[in-house]
């Protein structure tokens, strides 16, 4: 009996630890390093940043060379920040639905499966979207080189 008893604690553990894995990455027999899980909370505190028109950490986040691909056209990291400066984007809330992460060398990509809840010209919307983030490790840090949004035709 005293067998069983830690045996049992330890399948509710792991069990506990697959449905978190299964959360994050909508695929349960994925395991994530360290790295992949760092990346995936680097995307989560942008969404943060942005909904809270945190500059001061976009600035520090978003590349210099950076390129962000709206439904509406192409902006260069000085539009994407004065489009979150004046509000004429409001971020408001990204739910994330599944993440993946795939690292070559220094460059990662992380897509998401998201709803979007944003203000747009004045007028709140929501939007399911796949989003391509490509980060470049650089200077000992991540730095975000490209974000597109592709509108999906699902919920």
């Amino acid at each position: 009996m005293k067998a069983v008893v830690p045996t049992l604690c330890m399948l509710i553990l792991l069990g506990v630890s697959m449905t978190l894995a299964t959360a994050v990455t909508g695929n349960p027999s994925q395991t994530l390093t360290q790295l992949e899980q760092q990346l995936i909370e680097l995307s989560r505190r942008k969404w943060e940043w942005m909904a809270e028109r945190n500059l001061s950490e976009l600035e520090k986040l978003f590349h210099e060379q950076a390129v962000f691909v709206h439904m509406g056209g192409n902006l260069d990291r000085a539009q994407e920040l004065e489009v979150i400066r004046s509000g004429k984007i409001h971020y408001k809330h990204a739910e994330v639905r599944d993440v993946s992460v795939r690292i070559f060398g220094r460059t990662a990509i992380v897509l998401s499966g998201i709803r979007l809840l944003a203000v747009v010209g004045g007028k709140e919307v929501t939007n399911p979207f796949m989003v391509t983030e490509v980060y470049l490790n650089e200077d000992g840090g991540w730095k975000l080189v490209q974000l597109s949004f592709s509108r999906l035709l699902g919920p």
